[in-house]
């Protein structure tokens, strides 16, 4: 066993500030877009831009930015780096593509666990924010066109004067450790992945439901299996399509009840702790989830014992 201190998962690292107090100033996506000091991050469907050979991201002026995206305010640097503004300009994933960059480009399911956290946190704000503002343009209650407000933060509709905000699905993920022997933890194979792909427990909170009776729930549904001792882990922002990811760890009742549900998982298996620290390694055949995802943490944490 190692240390009990654990890192945060990789994409709830802040590294701005976000400044909320300033979104309500009259203009301020104007004035900072007029600022050659201001940094912009460039938003391409679920992609941005990559600097220093794919080791970071790339921040622009708002002069190199292509026309036709969504603008929004993302925050400020800290007063060391000036206090400059920070906006994101957003394209759909079908536009054209609106920057040149000889380093490429990143998905953040792909790269955010490598970032620095200034750069991780920027980059989960910006494409959770640009999806809403892409993909929710129309007043859920009257069908209206809405209008972009709040620099980038809210919409209102003209039609019946709703305010409409950006949108967070809350849902739980879980690693279940062995009732019998702390040396083994259960992981789950979707139905949608490939063979030998096993990764923790996961699923929305309902209607009406505490994210505690969700652990229990989701568990029993998928793996088969009453959890006990459950113990919160952290949490991260998940914009596939728009969740928050709160992580747990829970302990089997019984572990030789663990069934796959047939549907969503396919196959259910105990791993011992040597056989989970290879497939963290890329050893063997075991594959696990990438260094992004909280899934990943969670298994980590257990692996070196910080769980």
């Amino acid at each position: 066993m190692t240390s009990s201190r654990r890192p945060q998962p990789p994409l709830a690292r802040a590294g701005l500030d976000r400044a909320g107090a300033e979104r309500a100033t009259a203009g301020l996506i104007e004035s900072a877009r007029a600022d050659a000091a201001t940094r912009v991050l460039v938003i391409h469907g679920d992609r941005a831009p990559l600097a220093g050979g794919g080791a970071g991201l790339r921040w622009v002026s708002p002069q190199a930015v292509a026309e036709g995206g969504t603008w929004a305010f993302l925050g400020r640097e800290s007063a060391a780096d000036g206090r400059a503004a920070v906006l994101a300009a957003v394209f759909a994933g079908d536009a054209q593509t609106p920057l040149a960059t000889s380093d490429g480009w990143g998905s953040l399911r792909a790269i955010g666990g490598a970032l620095s956290a200034h750069d991780a946190g920027a980059f989960v704000e910006a494409l959770s924010l640009g999806r809403w503002l892409l993909e929710a343009p129309h007043c859920p209650a009257c069908g209206a066109l809405t209008r972009v407000a709040a620099a980038g933060w809210s919409r209102s509709c003209p039609s019946c004067g709703r305010e409409h905000f950006p949108r967070t699905d809350p849902a739980v993920i879980v690693a279940v450790t062995s009732a019998a022997d702390p040396d083994r933890l259960l992981l789950g194979s979707n139905a949608m992945w490939g063979t030998d792909r096993f990764s923790c427990f996961a699923g929305f909170v309902e209607a009406g439901e505490s994210i505690e009776s969700t652990v229990v729930r989701e568990v029993r549904e998928e793996a088969g299996i009453e959890v006990a001792d459950l113990r919160y882990r952290g949490s991260q922002a998940w914009p596939y399509p728009r969740s928050l990811m709160l992580g747990f760890l829970a302990t089997a009742v019984d572990d030789s009840a663990a069934r796959p549900d047939g549907e969503e998982i396919v196959e259910v298996r105990w791993f011992g702790r040597d056989e989970i620290g290879r497939g963290l390694a890329g050893e063997g055949d075991l594959k696990l989830p990438g260094p992004s995802s909280i899934a990943h943490s969670l298994i980590s944490d257990w692996h070196a014992g910080r769980a």
